[in-house]
């Protein structure tokens, strides 16, 4: 005797998007009405046609006294000065670096703007040029600060701090500029045994706990010969698909939802986290624990 078989799906369980939430902020889709009134400015994202101001992107409402503009939810990234990013080198060029970071223009970084191994301060010498590729050469991953924007819109980083600088083993997850919450720090040692590194850029570095950053050498050393326990990968391979979670229902990324997802996911295996329920289910729950910390 055959038995029929009912497979639930994740949106017939629940709505896919968290923002049914009245704390999370409305997002406005192309073309419809921000407001009726003509007392307000009109600013990026917004137009203005029979008299109300229109939503000419998809994202959220951001005012300003009476300038009102729509911030997309996907966008390339505007890059600030201070801000954290992490980014991939595409190019080796005559005393600089060129370095995907997930805006419209590669960013720069110059050899000036980088510690030398060994931390001397000195001025760079045709040496140093010619040695550029042996300390970081294309493909290599950086964490790096935003140091000053260009007049075309294409940025200048530095590493001179030595929490930046080249990444070693780890995960590379790339989600929208606008789902990173901006903080404080945007490095996290994690009590679950991994580091974040949450990039403004929308570009999340996931790799086993850091220990004592200032005993890099300048910022250049890589673990790639080291064996990373399996209790640790998982713990990473887990993190990164909390953090796919929250991102599906376009929920912000920072430190504390991480940890509420993670500790909500430990009932599903982390295979199990890829599946359309699950990840509902495990932002869903991470945003009703976030309610009930700011109530």
């Amino acid at each position: 005797m055959s038995k029929k078989i009912h497979i639930r799906l994740a949106n017939h369980r629940v709505n896919s998007s968290v923002a049914v939430y009245s704390r999370v902020p409305k997002i406005f889709t192309p073309g419809e009405i921000i407001t009726p009134q003509n007392e307000f400015m009109r600013g990026h994202g917004t137009y203005e046609e029979d008299g109300n101001l229109k939503s000419s992107v998809a994202g959220v409402r951001e005012q300003v006294n009476n300038l009102i503009s729509i911030r997309p939810l996907k966008s390339r990234y505007n890059g600030e000065v201070g801000d954290v990013v992490v980014g991939r080198i595409t190019e080796v060029q005559q005393k600089r670096w060129k370095i995907d970071t997930n805006s419209r223009l590669d960013s720069v970084l110059l050899l000036s703007s980088v510690n030398l191994p060994g931390g001397e301060l000195r001025r760079r010498s045709v040496e140093d040029e010619h040695m550029m590729r042996q300390y970081l050469q294309e493909g290599d991953l950086i964490s790096a600060e935003v140091q000053s924007v260009y007049s075309d819109g294409s940025l200048s980083l530095h590493t001179r701090s030595l929490k930046y600088g080249k990444l070693g083993q780890g995960v590379l997850l790339k989600v929208f500029p606008s789902l990173v919450k901006r903080s404080k720090t945007h490095f996290h040692n994690l009590p679950v045994g991994a580091s974040v590194i949450l990039g403004n850029n929308g570009f999340i570095w996931i790799c086993p706990t850091i220990v004592n950053s200032e005993d890099s050498v300048g910022g250049f050393i890589q673990n790639l010969e080291e064996v990373i326990p399996r209790q640790q990968r998982e713990t990473i391979a887990r993190l990164r698909n909390c953090i796919l979670s929250l991102t599906q229902s376009k929920m912000l990324v920072f430190d504390t939802s991480i940890l509420y997802a993670y500790e909500e996911s430990l009932k599903y295996e982390i295979c199990e986290l890829l599946q359309p329920e699950a990840m509902v289910d495990v932002a869903l729950l991470t945003q009703q624990r976030l309610c009930m910390l700011e109530e």
